[in-house]
């Protein structure tokens, strides 16, 4: 990608990719790996398919920051606990576009994810759209939560008759890209009735992986290294236009909302709410863009989430069966669960975030400098400087969480052990003013989802099974697949045989950060 310091945003920042020579005076003082390649960079023994997971194997290696180097591009990194509350300061730091998600603005521009601070349309979208994800929009959500996780369970009821496997990962994606069709646009995917993927998810993963793909190869070469990959992603882009340009016409011929207006579902907010005031709408190119990143984002990470959930659930059976008696005990004989006894399950909670913590599916967030200005006392940066913060490994730093770091152990989120941690410690959620407008949304969707499974499963791994995780800019468990037991809500949980030690908890095999490092 060209370099484009010169181009200055509205706000005076430099905007596009700025290597970190330009923007850290004491770049050297910054440690890197130690076989660097002329014009290749730090890529000995480096994979293009698992880059965050080679850079937490860095991480190990080199400390609370580093740098690599790949391709004449150089990149800091931060997983430090001081370091990244640091970044986190609002008044010193914004959210920076990094070179992954600047990789999906031809298909989502300058939606909430993925436009830059100095866009207009990111206050805009934001503002009109934030009273989509409140307590009372959430409360209205949850039935519809409910007859798809409905359709979830009856599509595992036949494969456990079945004698099969479920496909955690694959179901999981059907659960949440319906849930968020559901919830925010009134569409039905029909994800659960078709044997493969729905095509707008073979799209949304082509796009995905091409964004990530985009960085492994020098940029001048890439039109001719990816000529193939170009033509597939810009089908899959058309793809997703065309089916988002087609639910957008069908809600206008519907009468733009169904005359529910502001108080409709987040496609009629984007359609007929006005800032409350500028009185300025949603661009027809910017409700586009707004309503792919949610179909992306929106599913994406949650049904990652709930598959390393499940995955920590099945290896360890009294986890599970603390949390099913909980959601016993606090649900009762309920067929379906109100909105309000979702946040009562407290431990079921501590699980998911657990999860989160080990293994955060967005896996890195990117900060800027506003000003000049010195990181942590030590690394002073220009303006417009940026680093990317790896989440997985601030998430796993010995002084924040123990020398037992990598251990599964919902306990750390009882609410004592959170309130003696210092603040910034856990971001799976990203920080600041440009955090995920869909949080609460995610949570609560996943912690419904794990209850009413638990409740009606117990879950049985593969014994030969070692988590292996594929990256598409996020992360999700690749080739999990668990069976099933059938249980009623009081029935006594099974006894399940204990699992392999904790290092089974992490991914294992040689193309494994840990396994690496151990070696």
């Amino acid at each position: 990608m060209a370099e484009t310091t010169k181009t200055l945003a509205p706000d005076g920042l430099p905007r596009g990719f700025r290597s970190a020579e330009l923007g850290w005076p004491e770049l050297h003082r910054i440690p890197r790996p130690p076989y660097r390649l002329p014009l290749l960079g730090d890529v000995v023994g480096a994979s293009r398919r698992t880059p965050m997971q080679d850079s937490l194997r860095y991480a190990r290696q080199l400390g609370p920051v580093f740098r690599r180097r790949a391709f004449g591009k150089e990149f800091v990194f931060v997983w430090g606990a001081s370091l990244a509350a640091d970044l986190a300061d609002e008044t010193r730091f914004a959210k920076h576009v990094g070179l992954g998600v600047a990789n999906l603005r031809p298909v989502a521009g300058d939606g909430l994810f993925t436009a830059y601070n100095h866009e207009p349309n990111w206050q805009l979208g934001h503002d009109v759209l934030a009273p989509g994800f409140s307590r009372e929009a959430m409360a209205g959500y949850h039935v519809m939560m409910l007859d798809v996780a409905a359709r979830l369970t009856e599509h595992w009821d036949r494969a456990r008759a079945s004698g099969r496997a479920v496909d955690v990962p694959g179901d999981m994606t059907k659960l949440t890209l319906e849930t968020i069709a559901r919830t925010g646009f009134g569409h039905d995917f029909g994800s659960f009735e078709r044997a493969r993927p729905h095509p707008f998810v073979t799209a949304m993963v082509g796009t995905l992986t091409y964004a990530q793909r985009l960085n492994t190869v020098p940029a001048p070469l890439a039109p001719w290294l990816l000529r193939g990959a170009n033509r597939r992603n810009a089908a899959d882009i058309a793809f997703l236009n065309r089916t988002v340009d087609d639910l957008v016409r069908e809600r206008r011929a519907a009468g733009g909302g169904g005359g529910r207006g502001g108080d409709g579902d987040l496609l009629d907010r984007m359609l007929e709410t006005a800032h409350p005031e500028t009185g300025e709408r949603l661009s027809p190119q910017n409700v586009r863009r707004q309503v792919i990143t949610f179909l992306v984002a929106g599913h994406e990470t949650t049904s990652g989430a709930l598959s390393f959930a499940l995955h920590y659930l099945s290896r360890h059976p009294e986890v599970a069966a603390r949390a099913r008696a909980e959601v016993d005990r606090v649900w009762g004989d309920t067929d379906a669960p109100g909105y309000e006894q979702v946040a009562k399950l407290r431990y079921l909670r501590r699980v998911l975030d657990e999860s989160l913590r080990l293994w955060p599916t967005a896996p890195a967030f990117a900060r800027e400098a506003r000003r000049d200005t010195v990181l942590g006392g030590t690394y002073p940066m220009r303006r417009g400087a940026w680093a990317l913060v790896l989440t997985g490994m601030l998430h796993r730093d010995p002084e924040v969480w123990g020398p037992d770091a990598e251990r599964f152990d919902p306990d750390r989120f009882d609410a004592k052990a959170v309130r003696s941690r210092a603040p910034h410690t856990y971001k799976p959620f990203g920080t600041g003013a440009r955090a995920c407008i869909g949080r609460q949304f995610a949570l609560h969707e996943a912690t419904l989802v794990l209850g009413l499974l638990l409740r009606r499963y117990e879950l049985r791994p593969d014994p030969d099974y070692r988590l292996r995780v594929t990256e598409r800019l996020t992360l999700m468990p690749e080739g999990l697949r668990l069976r099933l037991d059938r249980r009623t809500a009081s029935g006594p949980p099974r006894k399940v045989p204990e699992q392999a030690p904790v290092t089974g908890d992490v991914p294992s095999g040689p193309g494994c950060p840990v396994h690496r490092a151990r070696d």
